[in-house]
């Protein structure tokens, strides 16, 4: 498994264009396992904070339990159309896929837990965007200890 600072150190550039994918907006979409293995999304917000990915999970909620249980996930930037008439404007879409790692959660005015904290440990990141001409579909791939790859596609 990897940290967000691994695919920093490794791949620097990959890696600042799919933090600014991600920081584009704030609403991601989080993908995990239901006890019954079928797939569950859930609406999530994210923070890159001293080279991890994290992310968190309301007291109670399904998605945190669904972690706890089974910490495989996947994530999914927030999305743009391209730009009208100028497909190769489209700065594309950010994916990262791994598990989760619960660390401390935040504590209530009592000091009780109030909820659940998670750092990403990585698989796969993945940006996907149109070529520089816009007419094929180009989707680079960063696994630990791989080099980037880059795929195109008609």
């Amino acid at each position: 498994m990897a940290t967000w600072h691994d695919v920093e150190r490794e791949e620097p550039a990959f890696a600042a264009r799919v933090r600014a994918l991600f920081e584009a907006g704030r609403h991601m979409t989080l993908a995990t396992l239901r006890a019954d293995g079928s797939p569950r999304l859930s609406g999530i917000e994210i923070d890159f904070d001293g080279g991890e990915l994290s992310f968190g999970s309301m007291p109670d909620a399904r998605k945190g339990a669904d972690l706890v249980r089974d910490p495989r996930f996947a994530l999914h930037g927030p999305s743009s159309d391209p730009p009208e008439g100028d497909p190769a404007g489209w700065s594309g879409e950010a994916k990262v896929a791994g598990r989760a790692v619960l660390v401390a959660g935040p504590e209530d005015e009592q000091g009780e837990p109030s909820g659940q904290r998670f750092r990403a440990d990585l698989d796969e990141v993945v940006l996907t965007k149109l070529t520089d001409a816009g007419d094929r579909l180009l989707v680079e791939v960063w696994r630990p200890g791989v080099p980037l790859r880059h795929i195109e596609r008609d």
